[in-house]
């Protein structure tokens, strides 16, 4: 095998066992379950602020990358100190319905789908670490090309630096907790706000997600709702459980 492949297995063989071992399923497990009561309850809100921002730029990022692959624009990303946000793009597909439905989808699975990304990444210390300086990197990215609010020019940064940071400078021990933490509180990020899962309107801003995806397949939005909330617990434990296959 050429040198570069040898290297490429290396990184994904060279595991941190008792990272792993020491944090514990059945405690993230638990995270996860009080993570999504904690987000219905008064005041849970304030117990999660920082997650919930983070759980916010994954959704919108999600509507604006998939524009991106799609061939359309990802025009400018606003994130408010309520905790929502807005995602504007452009999009030119051939696609048909099939297009903008795909973007709308994007944002509410986008935050299981990268939690279970940052999940699988702790089964390597050296993936581990890596994700987290990508991920960091990328907070602080996405503010100088896409972010146009006055919060999300505070928060966003400060996100990217403090998850940069762990990345850098702490302990195996550290970023393992770290990213299966996170890893954990964007899946269950779905269950922030269940109830705009199963609404038809977003407010002042039109449309639902899965409202829209009703207008472009028809199928109810509370049929989307339920399917998108279902596929978040299910990605969340299927990557639990690769992680802590022996």
């Amino acid at each position: 095998m050429s040198e570069p492949g040898r290297n490429f297995d290396k990184l994904f063989t060279d595991e941190a066992p008792p990272v792993v071992e020491r944090m514990g399923l059945s405690w993230l497990v638990g995270a996860a379950i009080a993570t999504a009561i904690l987000w219905q309850i008064p005041g849970g809100d304030y117990i999660l602020y920082p997650f919930t921002i983070l759980a916010t730029w994954f959704h919108e990022m999600g509507h604006g990358l998939m524009a991106l692959l799609l061939g359309g624009q990802f025009q400018k990303l606003q994130i408010f100190s309520n905790g929502s946000g807005v995602a504007t793009y452009a999009l030119r597909s051939s696609l048909g319905p099939i297009g903008p439905f795909l973007v709308a989808a994007a944002g509410p699975m986008g935050p299981p789908l990268a939690g279970a990304g940052l999940i699988l990444a702790s089964r390597s210390f050296k993936v581990t670490s890596l994700s987290l300086k990508i991920l960091g990197g990328f907070l602080l990215v996405s503010t100088l090309i896409w972010v146009r609010s006055w919060f999300g020019f505070v928060a966003i940064p400060l996100l990217g630096l403090m998850i940069l940071g762990i990345g850098l400078k702490t302990s195996q021990w550290v970023q393992g907790f770290a990213i299966q933490f996170l890893g954990v509180q964007a899946c269950v990020s779905t269950y922030h706000q269940l109830n705009y899962l199963f609404s038809q309107n977003a407010g002042p801003l039109g449309l639902s997600d899965t409202a829209q995806m009703q207008k472009y397949l028809l199928l109810p939005y509370w049929f989307w709702g339920g399917l998108m909330a279902i596929a978040s617990v299910i990605i969340l434990f299927q990557s639990l459980r690769i992680t802590y296959a022996k």
